[in-house]
Parts: C-alpha cells; structure tokens; sequence
C-alpha cells in the first residue's frame, strides 16, 4: 500500500472536519450580519455549498455520456441525507423543527422530489425538463431571500425590546470569505478521503461493486454528513435540519437541473430507477413529515429509526447486487413486517399529537 494513500485519508478526514467548522461558524456569522435567520442560511448557503460536490459528479457524467450516474447520485444523495445524516444527527442532540420548515420547506421537499418520477416516464429528463429544474431553483432561492428580508423588516420594530446577537467582529465580505474556505475544504476533503478509503478497501478484498454502492454513492454527501453533525454537536440545529432538507431540494433542481442541461441525450431514467429507487426517494421524503409533526422535535429514538432504514436500504442494495440467496427473506420481512409497523406506529404518533389540546404550542 501507498504511503500517499494513507496520507490522503487521514489529510481528507481533516480537511472534512476543519472545513465543516468553517463553514459553519461562517454561515451562523452571515446570518447575523444580514439579520436573517440561520435556518434560511442553512437552506440556501449552506445547502448549496455541501451540494457542490453531488453537483460537480452529476454535471461531468452529464457532459461524458454518463447521465445514468447524475440520476443516482442524486437520489442516492437525497436517501442517504434524510436517513443516514438527519438520523445521526439527531441521535447526537434531539433536533427541533421549526414551524417554516415543515409549513413550507419540506412540503417543497416532497413535491420537487416527485418531478424527477414524472418527467422520467418517457425514460429520458431532457434538457427542457433540466432548464425547468433550475428555473424552480432560481425561484425558491429568490422566495426565500425575499421571505426573509421582509422577516428582517418588521423585526425591525421589536429590536428595542429583544436581544440582539452579538455582531461577529468581521466584515461581510470576511464571512463570505469563511463560507467559501469551508466549502473549498469539504470539497477537497471529501474527495481525498473518497480516494482513500476505495484504495484500502479494494486492498482489504471488498470488491468493486460494494465499494461503489458504499463508498462512493456516500463520499459526494460527506460534506452534509460533516456539517450537519457539528451543526447540532454546536447546538446550531436549524442549520443541521435545513442544511438537510436544503440539499435535497437544490440536488432535485439544482443538480439533476444543470445535469439535464449538461447532457447532450438527457439523463436516461431506467425502469428500476421507476420502480424502485425514485418511489423510495418519495417514501423517505415524505416519512419527515410524520416525525417532524410530533411535537415540533426529531427526537433521539427517531433518529435511530431512520439510520437503521439506511443500514435496511443499504443491505438490499448489496443483497440485490451480488444476488445473494437471503434476497427474498430479508425482502419478504422489510415488506410485511418492519415497514407496516412503522407506518402504523407514525401514523399513531401523528394521531395522537392532532388529539392534543389545541391551545398547546410545538416547540419551534
């Protein structure tokens, strides 16, 4: 083994971690420069920064040929975010939702997330449907700038009697310039500690196809992964949560949209990706909104919920690609016990939080 491999890892975990306090620290920051919460900041620079490497993967397979790879980076990226890192996350400090983010973010969330279904019913998102998707970026970024200034505005009447944050003591453009700086090393990071880690691997016996469904279909999204667990270590929780739901709204429109365009046939949409990886996109897009009703909070138990169904996903993935005999058990189990259990289960919890008094107030 390389030397340099290993040096590349261990250079690439620090760079992820470094550049997921940059990042952070700069967008809380910028938030208070602007006067603007940092859940917007977190939906909007902070999501389309940990986006950027999902984004550079998807447009150069777009330009090669490779459009069947934008489509499952994508939709790899947006399961991985909501179970995998949003679970984590909470499972190191329970996390609250604000009363915006599940009034309007999230059902867009949902939404966005079946344009990629509709318009790959004729096997193909072209470049039409691509210049759609960014046109539907374009305009949630503008809402949401608007939305928040007009927030500022008539915050501006209360200033006198609430507490103002402490002004960070740099300037605008020195926020800018840490936001850029901690994007720069998630990017970096992200892809050194990719190259590193498939190279031992593969000299540990793991062969190519495991690799590619592990390693690389989570390496894009290790700058979520990094930012949005300091994020709530820091108690930064709105930034955690709409770093999350953020990413997977500008990987629909922002990424899929420039990959679209980016290719000269369209991005091809394979009938399993209808059958099966889409509707589960949708599936785990949709389950935030039971969890995120009961009581405003994803608390620590969801949290594990949601990383056991990516270990769940991930293992069908590798039983279905190496065609393993115990394929048709674990399929069977997932399908008429784990899954009905937990619909029933969420649908009571919902349930049983419309049934409380209507005068108590979610946490927000």
């Amino acid at each position: 083994m390389e030397p340099i491999t290993i040096v590349l890892f261990v250079v690439g975990l620090v760079l992820l971690l470094l550049g997921a306090e940059t990042l952070v620290k700069g967008a809380v920051d910028l938030a208070v420069t602007f006067g603007i919460s940092p859940l917007v900041v977190g939906l909007t620079v902070v999501a389309f920064g940990t986006s950027v490497p999902e984004a550079a993967v998807s447009v150069q397979s777009g330009f090669s040929g490779g459009g069947d790879l934008a489509l499952g980076n994508v939709v790899g990226s947006n399961i991985l975010n909501i179970l995998l890192i949003l679970g984590l996350s909470a499972l190191v400090a329970p996390l609250i939702v604000s009363r915006q983010l599940l009034r309007f973010d999230v059902p867009v969330m949902i939404g966005v997330s079946f344009l990629p279904l509709l318009m790959g019913l004729d096997g193909r998102i072209g470049r039409l449907e691509g210049l759609v998707l960014f046109v539907g970026v374009v305009a949630y970024t503008g809402f949401l700038v608007r939305k928040s200034r007009r927030e500022r505005i008539a915050g501006l009447a209360r200033i006198a009697t609430e507490e103002v944050p402490e002004s960070p003591g740099r300037s605008l453009w020195g926020n800018l310039g840490l936001v850029a700086l901690g994007m720069g090393m998630l990017v970096l990071g992200s892809r050194w500690l990719v190259e590193g880690a498939v190279e031992l691997a593969t000299l540990m016996g793991v062969n190519e196809l495991v690799i590619g469904l592990t390693v690389v279909a989570a390496g894009t999204s290790l700058p979520e992964v990094a930012t949005s667990i300091l994020a709530s270590v820091r108690g930064e929780r709105d930034i955690a949560v709409g770093n999350v739901v953020g990413s997977n709204i500008f990987n629909v429109l922002f990424v899929m949209g420039a990959a679209g365009l980016a290719a000269p046939e369209g991005i091809p949409v394979i009938p399993a990706a209808l059958t099966f990886d889409l509707p589960v996109m949708i599936a785990v897009a949709m389950a935030c909104l039971p969890i995120f009703f009961t009581g405003y909070i994803i608390s620590r138990w969801e949290g594990g919920l949601f990383v056991a169904y990516y270990l769940a996903y991930t293992s069908f993935l590798v039983l279905d690609a190496t065609g393993h005999g115990a394929l048709p058990i674990f399929t069977e189990a997932m399908v008429f016990f784990v899954l009905p259990l937990t619909a029933v289960s969420l649908l009571m919890l919902a349930w049983n939080e419309l049934r409380q008094d209507p005068g108590t107030q979610p946490r927000t």
